[in-house]
């Protein structure tokens, strides 16, 4: 993080990030995007982001998204055991001309 920033400054950050995801659960922001949304440089942008992803507030998508960690985790399907046998193709009953 940039050397300006002070442990208060950073706390003050990191509470709009939040309150900003609290008010719109829904928010799926891009590095870029959160740059842009709050003014920060890029460095200052993903501390700041990893610091919330870290403390498990919210979870980077394989799509480059920071969401809250609560709809990552219902939008990750259970596993399933995959089927292993493939079923013949059963012949057609209609008559070849």
């Amino acid at each position: 993080m940039d050397h300006w920033l002070t442990v208060g400054s950073v706390r003050e950050l990191i509470l709009r990030i939040r309150g900003e995801y609290l008010e719109m659960p829904g928010m799926a922001l891009t590095l870029a995007q959160a740059r842009r949304l709050w003014g920060f440089d890029e460095a200052t942008c993903r501390d700041l982001l990893q610091d919330l992803v870290d403390a498990g507030f919210l979870a980077f998508t394989p799509g480059g998204h920071y969401i809250l960690a609560d709809r990552a985790a219902a939008r990750i399907p259970p596993l399933r055991a995959a089927k292993t046998a493939v079923e013949p193709a059963k012949p057609s009953r209609r008559a070849v001309a």
